[in-house]
Formats: structure tokens, C-alpha cells, sequence
């Protein structure tokens, strides 16, 4: 007795030549609607519509075309039952032993810009998934393919049942995967078009729904005991163009880096070491010496770090920053000459960033105990215009773009965090320590370590000084202004403190907490 198909794709890579093996090679017979039946009947093959099995024509523009009784019939029918057989039998309804089935592509349909709300609901496929889930659930019996890469896995197994059996289980657990992820996908397309009751978080989903494909087996996480593994779509952003294969640590610094030099407009390089920026210049000019202000700030820590860079790196650049060891180096592209330099260094990885390094990621997930947390990323522009001026002397032209990249670096470094700079360079940096001054004495003594002067400096602070003395620190260090939130209840103590230091201070406001 011939072995029934069900073909019904919207992806048709791939498709006929697997149909044809069907057809000659393991005696199947074809069921099959639409497109994908008129592209089989056009390469001659024998193909029966959906439509003359069921005896019931496809309706509502192919809305209702696969969701009948002889087809699911045939596809949840237990073999090992007889109950089931018999009921088949009494009612007409052919076993169907494979289906090869993938969806409407809704992903692809509402990333479109011109996508409207109308096109993404037709988009919704309802058959398609009814017939994965059916077939899935009856995996001992009926084999299930959604993806054209397992087509020639399955071929190679239909003549070996025992092989033929583990690989329906594992595909079934595919299908089960992919709709899964098709839920989530229009559950949060719906979502974002559904107004938010005025109690909920506005923004942030009722259900978070987070459906992403293992993309790589990390040899293990933060430590050699922990395993790990990435999940999404990494690798669409980055590609790796020599040096061994990413670490979990790797990833993360590689993130931040994105993060923190998408901040930067001017040539700039920052160095980062555990998710912390040690050094990050700009430059006006070459890109080389955007490289020398950032590594002035701290020549001990960049050892083992990771390097980014927002224009391509040039061969003088890549000369010297090899001249110490780094993990990763990122940037948008590297010039021929820095490939020469650099790929001497076989271990060291060279990242290029495909879309740029300006981050669009909006949210941050974490876990915690019992779920995640889900916050809004911390990429408010910053405006000069948005800043209060609190003090009775303003800063001077020099001291505002000291000021501004100070600010730019502080809300990347781990709170609590003070950084001080110049109008193009950090010049000291403290970083994730539980008192604020300090952090202010790190950032005071790196400096001194790297010999830069913080004579006529700008200070940031993550959030605001609660009390004069980390002010009044920063001034005897050499700062002659100071940018930071503003908010605590002893502020007038602290500007009082700064005018009595003739300093300049900015309050903008915002907190840059960074946990």
C-alpha cells in the first residue's frame, strides 16, 4: 500500500528534488494545495490536491483548506490501536505517514517598514501549525519536517526504521521549537499594537515571551566549572574575522564595548577590561592618536582587553596597539595593512561589526530568582541643552566638552562610578566600588600611576555626591569642574562647596546607576 505526503510550503527551497526521491526512490504518493502543489504537478509529478482528498474545496481566499477531519484524521491516528485503525477505516480516512510543512513568514512579513496591520493578521498561518502539531504529536508514527535542512536526513533514514524512529522524535521537537517561536513572534507584534491599560508599565509587555535559537556552546561561562551557551542572533551583528572562538566573557565585554563607542561621533577608541572602560580617547585627527589617548589613561589594565574602535582600523593604528596583548579588537573594518599586522597575532580575535556599533538594542534582560527583570537600555542622547548650570560660574567652551565626554564614558562604568577627562581622553577612572570617594581616590591615583595631570579636569559622577567631601576630593585632585544628577538633600551644601572652590557644576538630572 502506497505511503501518503502532505506538501504544503511557503519556503520551496530544496522541495522538488526531496519530492522527487519520494515519489521514485520510497513509493510515496503526494498530497498537496496551492503553489506548492502547481509547482510539483509542473515538474511531472503525480500529485493529489488537499482539496479532491477531503472532498471539500478550499475556502474563505485558502483561509480553510487543510482543517479537516481526513487530514488531521490520517495524521493523529495511532497505528498501535486498533480503535483508532477501525474508526479510520469506518470513515474513510487515509493514514497520512509524512508532512512537510513550513509557515506563512510572518518574522519576515512585519520587519518589513511598509508592513500594515492588515498584511501581518493574513500572515498568521493557522493550518500550517495545526499540521506540525498533529503530525509532532504522533511522532511514533508519522514523520514531520519544517525545515528544508533535514530533508536529506530524513531520505538517508527511511531505510532504517530504528534511525528513521530517533529522528522523528527529534524533528518533532523542532516543530514544537518553531512554533513555539511563531507564537511569540505575533504575540509580541500583537502586543505592541494593543494600548497598554493605564495601570501596566507603559512599554513593557503583559507576558514576556522570549523564543531565541541556540547560536553557539561556549567551552564554558565565566568560569571554567560554569557551561554556557549563546542564544539569538549575535552573530548577525558581529563577524568574527580571525583569533580562537568567542568566550562567554568575551560576548559580554564585546556588548558593552558596542555600547559605550556608539556614543562617540569623532575617531574614538576605548579599551575595556570586565565590562569596564579603563581608557577611551578621541581624536580629530588620526584614529592612531585617539588609540594614544585612551591607552595614556591606564597602560596596565588594557593587558588582555578588548579594543573598539568606531572607523576602520588603519595599519598605523593596528601597529600600535599591537604592541600589547588584547583578547578582541572590534571595529567597522580593517584596512588591509592593519590585517598584515594584526593576523600575526593568531589567537587574537578581530571582530568586524556588520551594522555598525551603535547599539538599537531597547531592553535589558536579567535573571533573577523565581524570573528576569526587563528595564528600558540606558541610551537617553545626551543634550547639552538638558543640563543646569548650579553654580555661579559657568564652565568655560574647553570645560564643556571635557564635561560632555566625561558623561558620555560614566553611565558605561560600574556604579559607583567617577571618571575624570579631558576634552578628548579619560584621564582616571573609578570604577564599582560601594563608597563613591572611593572610586573618586582609584580614578585619582590611576591617574597618578599613568602620570596625567587632572589639573583643570572635569569629574563625573554616576549619581549625585550626598555630601560635599567627594566634591571638595575631586577639586583638590585638580578638577576644576564637575558634571552629575543632582538630587541629593545636602545639593546646596555641595554647590556651596563648589563655589567655594571656584568650580563649575552641571546637574543633568539623570542617574546613570549600572549594577
Amino acid at each position: 500500500m502506497s505511503k501518503l505526503a502532505l506538501l504544503s510550503v511557503s519556503d520551496k527551497t530544496g522541495l522538488l528534488p526531496f519530492a522527487k526521491a519520494l515519489v521514485e526512490k520510497h513509493g510515496y504518493k503526494l498530497l498537496s494545495t496551492g503553489g506548492t502543489a502547481k509547482m510539483l504537478r509542473d515538474a511531472g509529478l503525480p500529485v493529489t490536491d488537499v482539496s479532491e482528498h477531503t472532498g471539500f474545496p478550499e475556502i474563505m481566499e485558502g483561509r480553510v483548506k487543510t482543517l479537516h477531519p481526513l487530514v488531521h484524521g490520517g495524521l493523529l491516528c495511532r497505528r498501535d490501536s486498533h480503535e483508532h485503525l477501525e474508526q479510520a477505516k469506518k470513515h474513510g480516512i487515509a493514514l497520512i505517514d509524512l508532512v512537510v510543512v513550513n509557515l506563512y513568514p510572518f518574522e519576515q512579513t512585519v520587519a518589513k517598514s511598509d508592513c500594515t496591520f492588515e498584511d501581518a493578521i493574513e500572515n498568521i498561518d493557522i493550518g500550517g501549525p495545526s499540521m506540525l502539531r498533529s503530525a509532532a504529536k504522533n511522532h511514533a508514527a508519522v514523520s514531520v519536517v519544517t525545515d528544508p535542512a533535514d530533508y536529506e536526513r530524513v531520505l538517508l533514514a527511511m531505510g532504517d526504521e530504528e534511525m528513521l524512529s530517533k529522528l522523528r522524535r527529534e524533528l518533532a521537537l523542532k516543530v514544537f521549537h518553531r512554533t513555539a517561536a511563531y507564537d511569540a513572534a505575533i504575540a509580541n507584534y500583537l502586543e505592541n499594537q494593543v494600548e497598554p491599560a493605564a495601570e501596566e508599565v507603559l512599554g513593557l509587555p503583559r507576558q514576556l515571551n522570549i523564543n531565541l535559537k541556540r547560536a553557539q556552546s561556549l567551552r564554558y561561562g565565566e568560569n571554567p566549572h560554569q557551561r554556557a551557551a549563546l542564544y539569538g542572533s549575535f552573530h548577525d551583528n558581529f563577524t568574527q574575522l580571525q583569533g580562537k572562538e568567542l568566550s562567554y566573557n568575551n560576548i559580554l565585554d564585546i556588548s558593552s564595548a558596542a555600547y559605550l563607542i556608539g556614543e562617540f561621533e569623532k575617531p574614538t577608541i576605548a579599551i575595556l577590561k570586565h565590562n569596564n572602560p579603563c581608557g577611551v580617547g578621541s581624536s580629530s585627527g588620526p584614529l592612531v592618536d585617539a588609540w594614544h589617548n585612551a591607552f595614556a589613561t591606564d597602560k596596565q589594565a588594557p593587558f588582555g582587553g578588548i579594543i573598539v574602535a568606531n572607523r576602520t582600523l588603519d595599519g598605523d593604528t593596528a601597529d600600535a596597539i599591537a604592541e600589547i596583548f588584547s583578547e578582541v579588537i572590534i571595529a567597522p573594518e580593517f584596512s588591509p595593512e592593519a590585517m598584515a599586522i594584526l593576523s600575526k597575532k593568531k589567537n587574537l580575535r578581530l571582530m568586524k561589526a556588520g551594522v555598525g556599533l551603535r547599539s538599537d538594542t531597547l531592553r535589558e534582560v536579567r535573571s533573577v530568582i523565581g524570573g528576569v527583570l526587563v528595564q528600558d537600555r540606558d541610551q537617553k542622547p545626551i543634550r547639552r541643552g538638558d543640563f543646569k548650570v548650579v553654580t555661579k560660574r559657568q564652565p568655560t567652551a574647553a570645560e564643556w566638552e571635557a564635561l560632555e565626554f566625561g558623561w558620555r564614558v560614566v553611565r558605561h562604568v560600574k556604579s559607583n562610578a567617577i571618571v575624570y577627562s579631558g576634552s578628548d581622553r579619560t584621564l582616571g577612572v573609578g570604577a564599582g566600588q560601594m563608597s563613591r570617594v572611593d572610586s573618586s581616590r582609584i580614578a585619582v591615583w590611576k591617574a597618578g600611576e599613568s602620570k596625567l595631570s587632572l589639573a583643570g579636569s572635569a569629574v563625573a559622577s554616576d549619581a549625585f555626591f550626598p555630601f560635599p567631601d567627594g566634591l571638595l576630593a575631586a577639586a583638590d585632585a585638580g578638577a576644576s569642574c564637575a558634571i552629575q544628577p543632582g538630587g541629593s538633600v545636602k545639593d546646596a551644601d555641595v554647590i556651596a562647596a563648589a563655589d567655594s572652590r571656584g568650580m563649575a557644576m552641571v546637574f543633568t538630572g539623570l542617574r546613570h546607576f549600572r549594577h
